[in-house]
């Protein structure tokens, strides 16, 4: 396992990160058997940093990650859990997560602490008036905090007032190849690394679209190198070719998964992409940017909708639709949203209530895009074909 060197504190991090979002599931749950072996494996083969959250899997993350690395394995890595900010309206909000997470996490500290998922120097400087930095100084100060930082989900302007504003002590961002020139930017992480903070990466493979169903032509792209690499490889390795990064997580959610990103991330180094490969990238870029119409990751930070929209659903059968060229997909889109679904979860639910855009990381307008997938989606006929579907079906 390759790793680098955390640049403000010394830590010896693996370039492969633990993330704590995609845990294996049976039932709806975490598979609790096969996500501790998974975490255990990840450990003994070097992976040291772990991240997860108050929110993710419901809660549970926290938990699970707790009672996994008991019996010796909290001393052998690091961990990193975030404050919700929509959820702290005072001080003591924040107190009362805090207390929670050490509990669930069966530590007495956390090694890197994150205000989750800022999207712009207003709502930094909310939390700022609540006195939300001072307390997490104090925090560090007893040594119940290790390294404060943030995560961000904004633009490139807000990111960089943001960054200036505190002496962080790290700092987490969306970046992968389609990314570069999103959110925080490539310019973003460099002026992460001279200011002298560590940059932690999420969403590498843009929560499964730059792996999965992609386009022939981006499949044919990538195969045209005379080494054979999976999609998963070729971003993976696009992400850590930049000496900037230094901790890449990935949600992984199968065994296999596992093995093949330590494979990679034990053979592999910054700048070590050649001119072909490069231009490859470029290639792949211009086909996916051309076919993507709305730059959903499936995070699920959108949900629940109020009014039971799959709207991460929704908006993958539109793009794959285009993607893929799959003529399927509306029966596809019926199917999964509507006729075999525990309960019809399609875009024309939507009551407008505009709660998921508060909460989007990527600022999609969600109720604009979700009247174009109702209206190229479903038609005249999708109603009475569904309510005949769930009839025959038995679905109630």
């Amino acid at each position: 396992m390759k790793t680098r060197i955390n640049q403000k504190n010394g830590d010896n991090l693996s370039i492969l990160g633990f993330g704590c979002m995609r845990f294996p599931t049976k039932g709806g749950s975490i598979d609790e058997p096969r996500a501790t072996a998974m975490v255990r494996d990840a450990i003994a083969a070097g992976v040291n940093y772990f991240d997860t959250a108050y929110i993710y899997h419901g809660g549970k993350s926290e938990s699970f990650l707790g009672a996994a690395l008991a019996g010796g394995y909290r001393e052998k890595v690091k961990i990193a859990t975030k404050l919700p900010p929509f959820m702290v309206n005072k001080l003591d909000n924040a107190k009362k997560i805090f207390a929670t997470q050490l509990a669930r996490l069966q530590t007495g500290y956390i090694d890197y602490y994150l205000l989750h998922m800022l999207t712009d120097q207003p709502m930094f400087e909310r939390l700022q008036s609540l006195g939300v930095m001072e307390w997490m100084e104090q925090l560090k100060a007893e040594g119940k905090i290790r390294n404060i930082g943030f995560s961000f989900h904004g633009g490139k302007v807000d990111f960089e007032k943001i960054l200036k504003a505190y002496p962080w002590d790290f700092c987490q961002i969306q970046y992968n190849y389609m990314d570069e020139n999103n959110q925080a930017t490539k310019d973003g992480l460099r002026l992460a690394a001279s200011l002298g903070i560590p940059v932690i990466i999420m969403e590498p493979l843009r929560g499964g679209k730059l792996v999965n169903n992609l386009p022939n032509e981006v499949t044919k792209t990538f195969n045209s190198y005379a080494v054979k690499r999976s999609p998963a490889e070729w971003a993976l390795r696009w992400v850590w070719n930049h000496p900037e990064v230094n901790v890449l997580l990935s949600g992984m959610s199968t065994e296999e998964q596992l093995t093949d990103n330590i494979r990679i991330a034990s053979d592999v180094d910054a700048n070590s992409l050649s001119r072909e490969e490069l231009a490859i990238f470029d290639k792949v870029k211009s086909v996916m940017l051309e076919k993507t119409k709305i730059p959903c990751t499936a995070c699920g930070y959108c949900m629940p909708c109020p009014a039971g929209v799959d709207i991460p659903g929704c908006f993958s059968c539109y793009n794959d639709k285009y993607l893929l060229n799959d003529k399927s997909m509306r029966w596809k889109y019926m199917q999964t949203l509507g006729a075999l679904s525990v309960k019809p979860a399609n875009a024309s639910m939507c009551k407008e209530c505009g709660k998921c855009e508060t909460h989007c990381p990527q600022h999609i307008a969600i109720r604009s895009q979700l009247k174009v997938v109702s209206k190229e989606m479903e038609g005249i006929f999708y109603k009475p074909m569904v309510g005949i579907a769930r009839k025959i079906m038995k679905v109630k």
